[in-house]
């Protein structure tokens, strides 16, 4: 009867040896997620829903989900998406997956990038998996801020088992254009204007490569100062041409929110243009919260108004494109 008892004992142990043997060799096969993922991370976030739900739209996640990085996202806020034109996750989901897709694409960097050890320059070039965004590490005032694209970051450097994730207060687009001069021909609304850039040859210009920054007065502004139609741009001599198109013309990239970081206490700066004459920049104050901006106004040597920016900060591959409502005008 001992012996039964015995063997019975030993059976049994053997059983549950194996049994574990199994289990071990089945969780050795087992794929393993890291819940401190940078995409699990973004998925915790109240704030960042939005952009969780475009990681999953385009399939970013999976890989997030198991690489080893490291990466950096580039996550814009809720509010950011909000702003954009997407209020809401399932406004993302019923996008058409190709947009969301390359929105979660640009906004992803293969690399760890702790933006506040970036050198203190303007629009410093890093590529992510969609193009080329622009990053300005900057002192203002008492803060320190970091840009991307104008865009601002709100939050820094959460940490993530592999990379970073850097929260933004707008969604960049990636930009469509390698030039500027077609980011301009293919607006509509800026088509007398983009007629006086084509005839001017001011880009054409060896001399003047890129980056620039251009204010494009629209086809209404452009009839302000007698250019009613493309018709009108053939009529005027090509010297006088140039110089209306060079005072619309910046020599270098500057986002709007550069303008604001970099003018002092007095709230207004000067813009040297292509032709050596200056604008006046000054800040809009913004309503809702004391001592910030909420744009810019420009005005010209001619100007008695402001001229104010309907579209602002359209990236290209070799610069940024502003339309502004009034041409800036040298004399009265």
């Amino acid at each position: 009867m001992k012996q039964y008892q015995f063997s019975y004992y030993r059976y049994c142990i053997l059983v549950l040896l194996g049994s574990l043997v199994f289990a071990c060799k089945k969780d050795d096969n087992a794929v393993h997620f890291d819940n401190n993922s940078v995409n699990f991370v973004v998925a915790d976030n109240f704030n960042l829903s939005a952009f969780n739900a475009a990681l999953r739209v385009s399939n970013m996640d999976k890989e997030l989900k198991t690489g080893k990085g490291p990466y950096t996202l580039l996550a814009p806020s809720d509010d950011a998406f909000s702003k954009a034109g997407y209020p809401s996750v399932v406004k993302i989901l019923s996008e058409r997956a190709a947009i969301i897709s390359n929105i979660a694409y640009y906004h992803v960097l293969d690399g760890k990038y702790e933006l506040d050890k970036l050198p203190f320059l303007f629009n410093q070039e890093l590529k992510t998996r969609k193009g080329k965004v622009y990053a300005t590490h900057w002192v203002k005032g008492a803060d320190t801020v970091l840009t991307l694209n104008g865009a601002r970051v709100l939050t820094q450097n959460l940490p993530a088992s592999n990379g970073l994730i850097q929260v933004l207060d707008r969604v960049m687009t990636p930009y469509v254009h390698d030039k500027i001069v077609d980011a301009i021909n293919a607006d509509a609304s800026i088509s007398i204007f983009a007629r006086a850039i084509k005839r001017s040859a001011v880009l054409s210009d060896k001399v003047n490569q890129g980056p620039y920054t251009i204010f494009a007065p629209t086809n209404a502004a452009m009839a302000q100062m007698g250019f009613t139609s493309i018709q009108e741009i053939e009529k005027i001599g090509v010297a006088e041409l140039k110089q209306v198109v060079n005072y619309h013309i910046v020599r270098d990239r500057r986002f709007v929110y550069d303008y604001i970081l970099s003018t002092g206490n007095t709230n207004v700066s000067k813009q040297t243009m292509l032709d050596g004459n200056n604008v006046q920049i000054r800040l809009i104050p913004n309503a809702n919260s004391p001592g910030a901006f909420s744009g810019i106004a420009l005005r010209g040597l001619g100007n008695t108004s402001d001229v104010l920016l309907q579209k602002q900060d359209i990236l290209t591959g070799d610069g940024v494109l502003h339309i502004v409502d009034q041409c800036l005008r040298i004399t009265q």
